[in-house]
């Protein structure tokens, strides 16, 4: 017996329901559709014929049943595979009556459900004597034949019922039903069978992938009732699928009822709405075919799982310039400030908590920002950095917390996020933080507290998981007692403090850093091997000089020099001109005789020394050379130290 599951490769599957005369019929014409359709004649009829079509059905499957009269609308009324009727036809009336009346002058005519009208008019032209007469059940056909043969009726046209009645009531029965018609009937089947089994396979599809999505899916028909039920709307809802189809989808969840979309067709997005401890995601959405609603769906998401995919889009998607490209070991210097401000940085990387930086101009805040960032969990999503003082307020605003399309004149199309949204599952770094408004730093102090963002011009808040990490070079508690920095955001921003040396607290570290700018600023000019002899002509006035800049000082003074590298190759570069090129190094201050002394700080310049030659094994020629001092300096100044 063929396997039902693989229908879809075989013939359609047709039943041709029929006893007596139609059954002939049937036998007649059948074995000409073998190509097309595999036809299987039931010699039964009313509830023998439903059965024998049942056991058909679990079988091998039934695309479609033929059948004429009351047997066929018996059929429609009890079953739910198409049930395609035989069908009069004027044809059929005219060979019928041809045949009857040669029969008999007298002539009656028992159609199944309903008179035709047409056949008044054909008797009035021809001048029959035609008694036409509609039946409902068998007994009401046994009936009408019993009456008119009682009144001297001689032929009897009608289905195979009829004229089976009729020839026992001793009377001539004449078949309705041309062979034509069955053809018809037929070929309505086939057709209909493949149009059938090409919607079951698109529903087959549909079906898959709904079994498949991890959103839940419902829909229902006019009525609400539901026709499909997806195992996440199983999973969501805790509800097995074969005991809500059918049912009103109200009845099963009273807060996901799909009556108003049905009433109203619209459609509605993105609403909310709490099922036990669950905060679902709901789109509600009208079904329509050619125009015509015949439906809703509604597709259910849990609140969790949107936000995770939230947060991967947003990571995935963040701008290539929000990344942190400084480790803590790569902040240079060796003296006890520095040490001490990377180890404290590194414990604070451990921790998701605000971080407060604390530092003068220059003295390299936004790199323990990154530092930080990159020693932290965070590590790998984005890192946001914005200057605060930078900005107008207004343009502020709109930069850290977004703007809705329309929110105000010369807004963008579709609007922007801002610079929290854009660091969500990141770091953002506000510098200058001291330089905010009022105004805005009551919407910061709200983000830090409710963890959301309201762009501007929007009405819903946006869920935001970021870590702030605040730097500025004024003094806040000061700010806070003259009313220009609000209290409760310092408090709220002053829970791990991380206060940067100035460069002049830290002197030993400007040899290892002017050695790495230097190294920078030439590789940049191609005059890499000058670094011996700017380093030896610059370093006592760098020693010297107290750095009010800090290493952003430090960085253009040694830009600017290394453009004139090659004068310090050639010895070209005497006090004068460089007094004129870096005119800082010889402010009030600053030691002018360091050029041809020793500097001031001899203890930070020999501890630097001492360490250099540790480094080289006491080598002192290859010392000399990492110092960028001569061998005879290097002799000279360990031997005024001994």
């Amino acid at each position: 017996m063929p396997d039902p599951s693989s229908r879809g490769q075989q013939r359609p599957i047709i039943l041709a329901v029929g006893f007596s005369r139609l059954k002939e019929v049937f036998r007649a014409i059948v074995p000409s559709y073998a190509a097309d359709a595999d036809v299987h004649i039931v010699d039964r009829g009313f509830d023998d014929a439903l059965a024998a079509i049942r056991d058909y059905e679990r079988a091998q499957g039934v695309d479609a049943v033929v059948a004429a009269g009351s047997n066929g609308a018996f059929l429609r009324r009890h079953l739910a595979l198409p049930v395609i009727l035989v069908t009069l036809t004027g044809f059929d009336v005219l060979k019928a009556l041809a045949t009857a009346r040669r029969q008999s002058r007298r002539i009656g005519i028992i159609t199944h459900g309903t008179t035709h009208p047409e056949l008044l008019e054909f008797q009035q032209h021809f001048g029959l004597e035609v008694e036409h007469f509609a039946y409902e059940s068998a007994a009401d056909a046994q009936r009408r034949v019993s009456d008119l043969a009682a009144r001297g009726v001689r032929a009897i046209i009608g289905p195979g019922l009829v004229t089976d009645l009729a020839e026992q009531a001793g009377v001539t029965g004449v078949f309705l039903y041309s062979r034509g018609s069955v053809e018809q009937a037929l070929d309505s089947a086939i057709e209909i069978s493949r149009i059938g089994r090409i919607e079951a396979a698109r529903r087959e599809r549909l079906d898959t992938i709904l079994q498949q999505l991890d959103e839940g899916v419902v829909a229902v028909d006019m009525e609400e009732r539901v026709q499909s039920f997806n195992p996440a709307m199983e999973r969501l809802l805790g509800i097995a699928a074969d005991r809500v189809e059918g049912r009103r989808l109200s009845q099963i969840a009273t807060q996901l009822g799909l009556r108003d979309t049905l009433a109203s067709g619209a459609t509605e997005l993105g609403g909310v709405q709490r099922i036990g401890s669950r905060t679902l995601v709901t789109n509600r959405i009208p079904i329509r075919e050619q125009g015509v609603q015949t439906g809703a769906v509604m597709t259910l998401q849990d609140s969790a799982t949107i936000q995770r995919v939230d947060r991967s889009l947003r990571s995935t998607n963040k701008p290539r310039q929000f990344a942190a490209r400084y480790e803590l070991d790569q902040i240079i210097g060796g003296s006890r400030p520095i040490r001490d401000a990377r180890a404290l940085a590194a414990k604070y990387a451990a921790t998701d908590t605000t971080v407060l930086i604390l530092g003068e101009s220059g003295t390299g805040k936004e790199l323990l920002a990154q530092g930080i960032h990159n020693a932290s969990n965070r590590r790998g999503h984005a890192f946001v950095a914005l200057n605060c003082g930078a900005f107008p307020e207004s343009l502020l605003e709109s930069e850290l917390f977004g703007f809705e399309e329309g929110a105000f004149t010369g807004s963008r199309r579709g609007g922007k996020p801002g610079l929290f949204e854009s660091a969500h599952t990141g770091t953002i770094f506000l510098d200058e933080i001291g330089e905010m408004s009022l105004t805005l730093q009551t919407r910061l102090l709200r983000v830090l507290q409710e963890h959301e963002v309201i762009r501007l011009g929007a009405t819903q808040p946006t869920p935001v998981d970021v870590r702030v990490i605040a730097a500025t070079h004024r003094d806040l508690a000061a700010a806070v007692g003259d009313g220009t920095f609000r209290q409760d955001l310092y408090y709220r921003i002053n829970i791990l403090r991380l206060e940067v040396p100035p460069l002049r607290a830290r002197i030993e570290d400007i040899h290892d850093l002017a050695d790495t700018v230097l190294a920078r600023a030439l590789e940049r000019q191609g005059a890499g091997h000058c670094a011996g002899a700017i380093r030896e002509q610059i370093m006592p006035g760098f020693l010297a000089y107290h750095w009010p800049g800090n290493i952003r000082e430090l960085e253009n003074v040694i830009e600017r020099l290394a453009i004139f590298a090659g004068e310090f190759e050639r010895g070209a570069m005497d006090g004068d001109r460089l007094h004129r090129l870096v005119p800082e190094l010889f402010e009030k201050g600053a030691d002018q005789a360091s050029y041809t002394t020793d500097p001031p700080d001899q203890t930070a310049e020999m501890a630097r020394i001492r360490r250099v030659l540790d480094q080289c094994g006491g080598n002192q020629t290859a010392a000399s050379r990492r110092l960028g001092i001569s061998r005879s300096t290097l002799s000279r100044r360990l031997s005024r130290r001994s």
